[in-house]
């Protein structure tokens, strides 16, 4: 969330860098924020000036009934009592007030930093980056959902028996190859300096708000009702939220943190061939990296974790590139998203398996994460998050890219995880 500072100081700046999101009503909004602000900055003003009169009156009542004036005490008294209506009435309309700046600033997506380009959807992203060799396949090779169905490793229409469409079942070496890509993953993390978490899978209304992924895409999040829970759509959000409401020190930076968990996501309104088998789940594993930074280093740290992914792709053996996202694609929190994507042979497409994004103190200003910078002042602290990975379309691209006429192979890094080096 934009501080309502920010807004008052910078609204040129930040008309300028929402119309490259194109950002619809973005003058509008912004004018009834600055205006909504200065009517709360003014009766804030009147309730202050009201309750220093009423302290006043007060030691006065005390001072007239020591003197024996009592008759003059009461008089004062009188006007005390209107004081009171009257702070009432303001304290009411100030609280009003607040919670209609607050609706209107959630409104209002991260600025986009100076290197997102201009652009509307996903045709003007900027590829920054790609490596590896595509494979060239057998005739005859298969998709993924083929594959599962052939060496019996993960059960589409079983899962939809149980639950419905989206929610797969993993079986025997398809099992194990899952366990073995969250553990890879979780181990490089960790030997990168991440600490890793085992959060909640379910999280409060206040933490969905933390991070932004309330009010923005509550449709997309399935909620328990009787509870008024969530389950998570990413690791992101338990693990941010651990530093809601923390005052930091500098010496604290960097915090890395690290977790595998279950995400469930609605997707509403997917369909089609793009999203068939493991190209879309409603409920599906991934590994996440968060950073708290000093603002001075936040986006240093985002390259490091763009590095960081792009050795565990490396060593996968997967072709693969990075892409700086455009504002028109740009996620409702982010100053700066770059996504990875890895090519699919049997697919013949590229399949999107992370996100590293900086939010800058876009999500600290909700989460009122601060920390207490060399002059004693708090600060609002850097957040960063980054899928290291998600696993649905790893697994998609690592069955396709690695199948053989003999059974499917797997990548040399991953044997001593998995305890066989074939599907077969």
């Amino acid at each position: 969330m934009l501080s309502v500072a920010f807004i008052r100081e910078n609204k040129d700046l930040i008309l300028e860098r929402l119309e490259i999101r194109n950002f619809a009503n973005a003058e509008k909004i912004i004018d009834e924020v600055i205006d909504k602000d200065m009517l709360r900055r003014n009766t804030q003003a009147q309730l202050d000036n009201a309750l220093a009169e009423s302290n006043k009156l007060s030691k006065e009542i005390g001072f007239l009934f020591k003197s024996g004036e009592v008759q003059k005490a009461n008089i004062v008294k009188e006007k005390t009592g209107q004081l009171k209506v009257i702070t009432k009435s303001q304290s009411e309309k100030l609280s009003v007030l607040e919670d209609e700046l607050t609706e209107l600033l959630y409104q209002i997506p991260n600025i986009p930093n100076k290197l997102v380009p201009k652009g509307n959807s996903e045709k003007d992203n900027i590829t920054t980056f790609e490596a590896g060799k595509i494979p060239k396949l057998f005739d005859g090779a298969l998709p993924h959902w083929e594959l599962a169905k052939k060496y019996d490793i993960i059960d589409f229409e079983l899962g939809t028996k149980i639950t419905g469409a989206g929610f797969p079942v993993y079986k025997g070496k398809g099992a194990k190859l899952q366990r073995a890509l969250i553990a890879y993953f979780l181990d490089k993390n960790s030997d990168a300096g991440y600490i890793e978490i085992q959060p909640p899978l379910l999280v409060n209304e206040e933490s969905g708000f933390g991070t932004g992924q309330l009010p923005d895409k509550e449709g997309q999040m399935y909620h328990v009702g009787n509870d008024n829970l969530y389950l998570i759509p990413t690791a992101e959000v338990p693990i941010t939220n651990i530093y809601r409401n923390v005052l930091l020190m500098e010496s604290d930076f960097p915090i890395c943190n690290t977790a595998y968990t279950p995400c469930f996501r609605r997707e509403a309104g997917s369909y089609g061939a793009h999203v068939r088998g493991l190209n879309r789940l409603h409920q599906f594993d991934k590994v996440e990296i968060v950073r708290i930074e000093h603002p001075n280093r936040s986006y240093e740290a985002l390259e490091l974790m763009v590095d960081h992914i792009k050795g565990i792709l490396q060593e996968l053996g997967l072709p693969y590139r990075i892409l700086r996202l455009c504002g028109g694609d740009l996620g409702f929190t982010s100053a700066l998203t770059y996504d990875f994507e890895v090519f699919s042979t049997a697919q013949d497409r590229w399949l999107e398996i992370s996100s590293v994004s900086n939010f800058e103190s876009f999500q600290a200003n909700r989460l009122k994460l601060r920390f207490k910078n060399k002059d004693g002042k708090n600060e609002l602290a850097h957040t960063l998050n980054g899928s290291s990975l998600a696993l649905p379309r790893v697994l998609a691209a690592l069955l396709e890219n690695f199948q053989t006429e003999e059974g499917i192979k797997i990548p040399s890094v991953l044997v001593k995880y998995t305890g066989f080096d074939i599907i077969d």
